[in-house]
């Protein structure tokens, strides 16, 4: 059955898709009245609606049960060198399928790419089309692009599990580190760019408690990278 976005301020006495959604449904799946199909707030919510009128710009609605839907444990938050290409868009979307909860684009000394305006919002909407598909009710929240020292300073006081994947000696791998840390309900997962971090990076991430941690002998490309380690992160905690 198809899925909508419907905003949590439409989840009200007269819910209606508007905008994209809207012109979606009618225009190119070419939905009728009557029809019925699933819509979710972003927030965790999902619900079962009978799509009363079409038109290109709003599609009134009459929802059926409201199911909430439990997010992914751990919370992961993925703090990103942004890499070259159209590498973020497919770890956007793949981040979606893991059930990643925020993302958080960084600006390192060896970032290639510095991010332009509208990035962000490209990248959310990669995120509600990944949701869209996968199933997924929790649309993960992503921040602007910042500067790692700035974004480093304020890790210090953050809970939860922190690691950074790192090719520096001493690295530890990250399958011990995980069930070393079976309670685990909250994590951070910094990841760099094709570089790697600068030593100076590396220090201020130890500093602020991340645990550095080796993906293994062979050297992965950034996505690569990504995609291990919230694979790993969603396997060992995982126990639905």
């Amino acid at each position: 059955m198809a899925r909508f976005y419907l905003p949590p301020a439409e989840w009200n006495s007269a819910p209606a898709l508007a905008g994209d959604e809207a012109r979606h449904l009618s225009q190119v799946l070419r939905i009728k009245p009557g029809e019925s199909i699933v819509v979710f707030d972003g927030l965790g919510r999902r619900a079962s609606a009978e799509v009363l009128s079409v038109s290109r710009d709003r599609v009134p609605l009459a929802l059926g049960e409201i199911l909430p839907s439990r997010a992914p444990l751990p919370a992961i938050t993925l703090a990103q060198a942004i890499p070259k290409g159209k590498n973020m868009d497919l770890i956007v979307q793949k981040s979606v399928e893991l059930g990643i909860a925020a993302i958080q684009p960084l600006v390192t000394r060896y970032t290639v790419v510095q991010p332009g305006d509208g990035k962000s919002e490209k990248w959310r909407r990669n995120a509600l089309e990944a949701c869209k598909q996968c199933g997924q009710d929790t649309l993960p929240a992503i921040a602007e692009p910042v500067a790692f020292d700035r974004w480093i300073c304020t890790q210090s006081v953050a809970s939860g599990l922190k690691l950074i994947a790192s090719l520096a000696p001493g690295a530890q791998p990250l399958r011990t580190v995980l069930r070393e840390h079976p309670a685990t309900t909250q994590a951070t997962l910094l990841i760099g760019p094709e570089g790697d971090f600068s030593a100076e990076e590396t220090n201020a991430a130890l500093a602020a408690g991340f645990i550095p941690i080796t993906l293994g002998s062979i050297v992965l490309r950034v996505e690569t990278a990504t995609l291990f380690c919230l694979s790993a992160l969603r396997y060992e905690f995982d126990a639905s």
